[in-house]
């Protein structure tokens, strides 16, 4: 039971030795422990407000990159557009000029049937002509081989211009 009640001179020394190990704490060591503590103290709120800082800049630079990115579809987006009608113009342009080439085409095509189609009868005309003079020499000839043959033939002739 002595530890649990101990004497009066056991107290006396031991708030002695307390009363001179805090005064020599608070001499030596309580400054720089608080000085410590201190420090520490600001340099959590330096970290803290760099957190923040840091926190703020990348809100920043997502906020920048969403921006950028949006910008690039728009660009992307634009440029497939522009693509699209010059792509667009430049089929129609295609079959614009395809049509007006055809076109022509069939004129000349024509232009150069209807010319040898002229030509074709022209040239059938000439042989028909000719033929027809060759036959009717012919036939006169059979036909007019006799004196009285010619006279006759030539009487007729001129009734006939008369009456025309």
């Amino acid at each position: 039971m002595g530890l649990v009640t101990p004497d009066f001179g056991l107290t006396f020394w031991m708030t002695i030795t307390f009363l001179s190990v805090l005064f020599i704490l608070k001499k030596f060591a309580w400054k720089p422990i608080l000085n410590s503590l201190k420090e520490r103290e600001e340099s959590i709120d330096e970290a803290l407000r760099s957190a923040e800082l840091a926190k703020d800049e990348m809100a920043r630079l997502k906020s920048d990159n969403e921006k950028i990115l949006q910008q690039a579809r728009e660009e992307r987006e634009k440029l497939l557009s522009d693509a699209r009608e010059v792509r667009e113009k430049i089929i129609s342009d295609a079959k614009n000029e395809a049509k007006v080439e055809v076109d022509k085409m069939m004129s000349s095509a024509k232009a150069q049937i209807e010319s040898e189609k002229l030509t074709a009868l022209n040239e059938i005309k000439e042989t028909v002509v000719s033929l027809s003079i060759e036959i009717a020499e012919k036939v006169i000839k059979k036909s007019l081989s006799s004196d009285k043959a010619q006279v006759d033939y030539a009487n007729s002739l001129l009734k006939d211009i008369e009456l025309n």
